[in-house]
């Protein structure tokens, strides 16, 4: 069996990666359970680059393959922003960051509102190989919050084929539909097509 480490100490991701890629050729490990701890500088211009520079660190500290993943929000109004600064989009809280982006947005339209959740999975492996993929979910930034669950933009991210918000969908739901979903399942037909 193999065993990966994934580049995060966050525990949804960690569920959700093990819930799509975990079979009996592959196991996943914390950074914690693999006794490594890595914060490389995420200098990359894209996601993928981001995820990349991530999973090399883990990969290099942990002498495993590593994945690791980069996501965050691309208002279409906004040319991509906030993108890849979606987690520092402004200083403060998860809320300040919602905040600011409604007051980027006040008087659009609702039709001028797409935006989209994207993931970047890098895989790194210690002989050198290592790819990214990238999954998408399409949908529309809302004037106000609706939803208890969920983090960051998912207040306002309203997913029209499902009727809600990321963040009153049902966790499992979320899991099945989401950027992070549709860019783990793209990576298990990956390793899959390369017999890894």
């Amino acid at each position: 069996m193999d065993t990966y480490v994934i580049a995060t100490n966050n525990g949804h991701k960690l569920e959700e990666i093990r819930a799509i890629l975990e079979n009996d050729r592959r196991r996943f490990l914390s950074m914690k359970e693999a006794g490594i701890a890595t914060d490389p500088e995420e200098n990359g211009s894209t996601f993928e680059e981001n995820a990349l520079i991530k999973a090399r660190a883990a990969c290099k500290a942990s002498g495993l393959p590593a994945l690791a993943d980069d996501s965050g929000l691309e208002v279409d109004f906004l040319h991509g922003e906030p993108g890849i600064r979606s987690a520092r989009y402004c200083p403060g809280s998860d809320q300040d960051r919602v905040d600011f982006l409604l007051s980027r947005l006040k008087d659009v339209p609702a039709q001028q509102r797409g935006a989209q959740f994207v993931s970047a999975i890098a895989c790194v492996y210690p002989d050198g190989t290592e790819f990214a993929l990238r999954g998408v979910c399409r949908g529309v930034i809302l004037t106000e919050n609706h939803g208890q669950g969920g983090f960051g933009y998912d207040p306002v991210f309203f997913v029209p084929e499902e009727g809600q918000t990321f963040a009153s969908m049902p966790q499992t739901r979320k899991n099945a539909i989401s950027h992070r979903a549709n860019a783990l399942r793209l990576t298990r037909e990956e390793l899959e097509k390369r017999g890894l």
